[in-house]
């Protein structure tokens, strides 16, 4: 018996690489978490529209329109909305210090939390080596992922019918190849390392699609995770935990089923 969970409150919330105007990004579970999740902050980390796949083939799912309206319907009700862009959503990158729709615009943000520690709160992609030196290479990887997302879709979806509970396929692929994981441990070094330059307790961050929680040389490491693969978020309670829920996981078995 599937048991719908209450709705929570939580100080602070960050969600990031939701790709939205590609077939794998996850809207509905997304618009299920912000229905059932509320915050007093919330923080865009970066990737939330996919200006890379909308610039070569244009896909908007009407749920995608309902993730940018529920988002704008939380910031006129007067939660504090942070949009930090990414490399996919770049563009946005020219409108710092603009607000649209009570949503501001930032290139990185400092969050102060309920206990007292200062985060830098950054997408990460000038960390990414490939992405900052090799952009071609970056946009070959991107067909290659997107490809293992469309595969990932079609194995869930028989997952779905035989009532067996979300997994990601394409995420577990990723973090089995070396290469794959030594650019990740790079990438978490190198934001982490600037975390400590700036005299900061810790970061969050997304684009790598990987979220954790973890020191790294007397730094906190936040990564929110992303929307097309593992559904995961970033949350802050009121005395200042952090935490990471991963909503395709969650006690329904079935966050779809939430979205109604």
């Amino acid at each position: 018996m599937n048991i719908v969970p209450r709705p929570r409150h939580f100080r602070t919330i960050w969600i990031s690489d939701v790709h939205l105007g590609t077939r794998g990004c996850k809207s509905e579970y997304l618009l299920s978490f912000l229905k059932w999740n509320e915050s007093d902050f919330l923080y865009l980390v970066g990737d939330i529209i996919d200006g890379w796949r909308l610039k070569n083939n244009w896909y908007w799912d009407q749920s995608h329109n309902d993730v940018i309206q529920k988002i704008l319907r939380k910031a006129r009700k007067g939660v504090r909305v942070v949009y930090v862009p990414g490399n996919h959503d770049e563009a946005a990158r020219d409108y710092t210090g603009l607000h649209f729709g009570g949503v501001a615009v930032e290139r990185e943000a400092i969050h102060k939390t309920a206990d007292g520690r200062r985060l830098l709160v950054i997408h990460g992609d000038e960390f990414d080596c490939i992405v900052r030196y090799a952009r071609w290479l970056a946009l070959l990887g991107d067909i290659g992922y997107r490809a293992a997302l469309s595969i990932n879709n079609r194995f869930n979806s028989i997952r779905r019918r035989l009532g067996y509970p979300y997994w990601s396929l394409s995420a577990f692929l990723k973090h089995k190849v070396k290469n794959a994981v030594e650019h990740i441990s790079n990438f978490e070094g190198a934001i982490a390392e600037e975390a400590g330059r700036r005299n900061v307790d810790g970061v969050v961050c997304g684009h790598i699609h990987h979220a954790e929680i973890r020191d790294i040389g007397g730094v906190l490491y936040c990564n929110d995770g992303d929307w097309v693969e593992s559904c995961t978020a970033l949350v802050e309670h009121f005395d200042g935990r952090l935490e990471i829920l991963h909503w395709a996981t969650v006690e329904t078995g079935d966050a779809l089923a939430l979205a109604s």
